[in-house]
């Protein structure tokens, strides 16, 4: 499995698309439009592949000089389980840390707490509706390389 950094508007990009479509948006009667994949020019856009088929993907979004925004976690769903969306995250959160950032936090849906606790992150607040379904906001402080100790 390859991991990556997209370039926004590529053909990779355009499958990170499809997929995010397929999986996240329209199962609740929604598609992505035209301006929301505007405003991702200036994100961090991470696809997953197997030769040149997409597996899953992410995009990472400054909040602050100290924090950054996971969006849009997609794997296909005959891959959920096997390792697809750790290696994604491991890689988004290594790109993040290398960028400066200190802490990730994510709007997860209500059905992936479980995922991302396993990985580190904590809940923080109440349940509340995002696009007609629950999240809950999380994060995880990013520790840097020099602070791990082995």
């Amino acid at each position: 499995m390859a991991l990556k950094i997209l370039d926004h508007g590529s053909p990779e990009y355009l499958q990170m698309v499809k997929l995010r479509n397929e999986i996240l948006r329209k199962p609740l009667g929604l598609v992505l439009n035209e301006e929301e994949l505007l405003q991702e020019k200036n994100q961090i856009l991470i696809g997953a592949f197997e030769d040149d088929v997409m597996l899953g993907c992410c995009m990472v979004v400054k909040e602050s000089e100290q924090e950054c925004r996971l969006r849009q976690m997609a794997v296909l769903n005959t891959l959920r389980g096997k390792g697809v969306g750790r290696a994604i995250m491991t890689f988004a959160e290594n790109i993040a840390r290398d960028r400066g950032y200190k802490r990730m936090v994510m709007h997860a849906r209500s059905t992936a707490l479980g995922f991302y606790e396993k990985l580190g992150y904590k809940t923080c607040g109440e349940e509340f509706i995002e696009i007609t379904i629950p999240h809950y906001i999380m994060q995880k402080e990013l520790t840097s390389r020099e602070d791990l100790s082995f």
